[in-house]
């Protein structure tokens, strides 16, 4: 049965069938009233940032192996979204697509004007977009880039196609992220499973030395992508950050979580079976952040994918 979904819903995904519902946003938030076409001109050596929607009426995800880093962030009512990086590749079609957050803007700093593809926004948080150093790529903006799936109703059917975006990926020297890669320092204790709770999201990161990857479960349940592939990260960041109110909220009253990626704080990183527990720094949005070991030098990842999980200091 499971074979046979991820063929079905990956035929649909390939034909970009769609439905009557629309290019409109996830329910908590407002589109803007743009023109189409008004970002058709993308700059050159841009990451491309996907906002997508991780409740569970959205999985299995669409592209999301592809990706060269993937944030998990806090969102309303205890749910976690993702935004997905790609700079080495553009898959075929990404999604589902969902709305943006404030927090996103900060994240986004790093990179030099990102191209931002999201479906909507709460209304007060759009004119903060605008004002952003980045390439905002929303369905009103964007329509040809956008389908419908007919296989799952909406709001969890939006998906890109990020060729439509830019024609070729950018390479790994828009991956202004601080992150090192090279040889695992000594030290470390050996890790089979790392878990990550939020009040209504679980991850868990399960060691797999055949793979020589950490396996992603969510919610219980391994994670998977809709041509039926496991998802898989090389090395893994749970990231201990500040999390507060912002001034933001959905039509239910449910205000949404900021994540301060901007300051230090503790992390710990998974990579070849092993956990460090190292201390995070980024002095200013537009640094990438920086991981150090105990005795001061820089932690170097694992080559592949990386995951980034914002979790609450405590």
């Amino acid at each position: 049965m499971t074979g046979l979904l991820a063929a079905v819903m990956a035929a649909a995904l390939a034909a970009g069938c769609t439905t009557s519902d629309g290019a409109r946003d996830d329910g908590r938030g407002q589109e803007r009233s743009s023109a189409p076409g008004d970002g058709e001109s993308r700059a050159k050596g841009a990451v491309l940032a996907v906002k997508i929607d991780n409740s569970r009426p959205a999985r299995p995800h669409t592209g999301l192996n592809e990706a060269d880093i993937v944030y998990v962030e806090q969102v309303e009512g205890g749910l976690s979204r993702l935004m997905a990086v790609y700079a080495q590749k553009l898959p075929k079609v990404v999604g589902p697509v969902r709305s943006a957050r404030e927090t996103d803007l900060e994240l986004l700093r790093q990179f030099d004007r990102p191209v931002l593809a999201f479906s909507g926004a709460q209304g007060k948080l759009l004119p903060l977009i605008d004002k952003a150093p980045l390439q905002a790529a929303p369905p009103e903006k964007e329509q040809d880039a956008y389908f419908r799936g007919n296989f799952r109703p909406a709001p969890h059917n939006l998906y890109l196609r990020p060729q439509r975006l830019m024609a070729t990926a950018p390479g790994t020297s828009v991956l202004t992220t601080g992150f090192r890669f090279g040889a695992a320092p000594a030290g470390g204790k050996t890790t089979a499973v790392q878990s990550v709770r939020f009040k209504a999201a679980q991850y868990s990161f399960t060691w797999s030395k055949s793979r020589d990857r950490w396996m992603v479960g969510m919610d219980g349940k391994a994670a998977a992508t809709t041509d039926g592939k496991r998802v898989t990260a090389g090395t893994v960041v749970v990231q201990y950050v500040k999390v507060r109110k912002s001034p933001f909220h959905d039509k239910l009253g449910n205000y949404t979580p900021y994540t301060e990626t901007v300051g230090s704080g503790k992390a710990r990183v998974l990579r070849d079976g092993r956990a460090y527990d190292v201390r995070w720094k980024r002095p200013k949005a537009a640094d990438g952040t920086t991981f150090t070991t105990s005795n001061g030098k820089r932690m170097n990842f694992q080559h592949g994918q990386v995951w980034v999980v914002f979790a609450t200091a405590r």
